[in-house]
């Protein structure tokens, strides 16, 4: 979109996800904010991560717990423009995660107070094969589980997924950009992924957000549900049915004594 365009989404994002000064916000990019891969100028990602703050990957340290932003486009593998820094920054992290748990030496200046297992926050979900696993409140409708994901499109590709497994060793992954609900186990290292569905009703008729709480040890995670959209239009509906019958029997109503009103 143009520079104009960009602008007015900037403020639609602030306006629907306002915050308090003192309260942080952090963004993770998406396909739908600078596209896919494959359509990713640096122009286009420059303008993004200045205007949200948000770089292709990121370490933040908060209360002892250790969060990693990701995008997802950047996990493509093939040595470009975004990708190639992104495995550096990644490189980096990893480093300093394994000196925080007393593994090799850290960088200096950059050391860790405490080691926890991290979370990893990024649009896509890790590799999977389809939804038909999932079994949530908000998951995927049947014909659409049983659709199989496409690598590097619906999910990241099993060899990415597999690298960020091995060399963060997360305790949770949240992701999204299914528009469904989805739980999943890596069995073998011990990761609960959470994939959060579509926000909106306009990608979805029940749409939710999660809330979480961290401590370095432990987290607990809550998913709230929004009213449903269909719920909301038959309300309308059955409040436009109830002026029209209210309507109509006060007009009946009223013919009635205007009739007795002339015949007296």
């Amino acid at each position: 979109c143009s520079d104009y365009e960009f602008s007015t989404y900037i403020d639609r994002f602030h306006s629907l996800f306002y915050v308090p000064k003192h309260t942080k916000l952090y963004v993770v990019v998406g396909n739908h904010d600078i596209g896919f891969h494959y359509g990713i100028t640096p122009y286009l990602h420059k303008r993004f991560a200045e205007a949200f703050g948000s770089p292709s990957v990121r370490l933040l340290s908060i209360a002892g717990n250790h969060f990693v932003l990701i995008n997802s486009m950047a996990m493509e593998g093939d040595g470009c423009f975004l990708c190639r820094p992104a495995e550096m920054q990644l490189s980096n992290i990893t480093k300093r995660l394994k000196c925080a748990k007393g593994l090799g030496t850290c960088p200096k200046g950059l050391e860790l107070k405490q080691y926890s297992r991290p979370i990893l926050l990024q649009h896509f979900p890790l590799y999977r094969e389809s939804d038909e696993e999932c079994n949530e409140p908000d998951e995927a409708p049947e014909d659409e589980k049983r659709q199989k994901f496409r690598e590097r499109w619906d999910a990241l590709s099993k060899e990415s997924s597999l690298m960020l497994l091995e060399s963060l060793n997360p305790r949770v992954v949240i992701t999204g950009h299914t528009h469904h609900g989805c739980r999943k186990y890596h069995d073998g290292f011990n990761t609960h992924e959470y994939t959060l569905p579509s926000f909106s009703w306009r990608n979805k008729d029940n749409p939710s957000y999660m809330l979480a709480i961290f401590t370095p040890n432990n987290y607990s995670v809550d998913k709230c549900y929004m009213p449903r959209e269909s719920t909301v239009i038959l309300l309308y509906k059955l409040g436009i049915l109830s002026i029209l019958v209210y309507s109509s029997l006060s007009y009946r109503r009223y013919c009635r004594r205007y009739r007795m009103f002339k015949v007296h």
